[in-house]
C-alpha cells in the first residue's frame, strides 16, 4: 500500500521515472540520477551528500544506512501507511536538491 500511494506521488513530480533497483525493489529516478530506493514495503534508502544525511539523521528522519552506516545514505524502515508523509518529505529533500543543480549547470 505504502508503495503504491508513494510510486503515485513521486511519479507526479516533473521528470522523475521509475526503474528496477540493482539489488531488488523499484528506484525513483530525476534525470537519471537517483533519488532513492525502495526495498519492497519495508526499507527506503535515499543517498545525501553527509552533512544532509547528518541533518536527516540528527532530526529522526532515517537512520544510517542498514549496511554503509559512515556513508551519505539513509535507511527509513516503513512500518505501514503511517509514514508515507515521512517517505514524501525525504524523497522531497532529495527530489529538490537534485532539480536545483540540474537546472544551475
Amino acid at each position: 500500500m505504502v508503495l503504491e500511494l508513494l510510486r503515485k506521488e513521486l511519479l507526479s513530480w516533473e521528470g522523475v521515472t521509475e526503474h528496477p533497483h540493482r539489488f531488488g525493489g523499484v528506484e525513483f529516478r530525476y534525470m537519471n540520477k537517483e533519488l532513492g530506493h525502495l526495498h519492497g514495503e519495508k526499507l527506503a534508502d535515499l543517498p545525501f551528500p553527509k552533512s544532509v544525511r547528518d541533518q536527516i539523521i540528527e532530526q529522526g528522519l532515517a537512520k544510517p544506512h542498514h549496511v554503509y552506516p559512515d556513508s551519505g545514505w539513509v535507511s527509513y524502515w516503513i512500518k505501514g501507511a503511517e509514514d508515507f508523509d515521512t517517505l514524501c518529505k525525504l524523497f522531497r529533500m532529495q527530489y529538490d536538491r537534485i532539480s536545483r543543480r540540474k537546472k544551475d549547470q
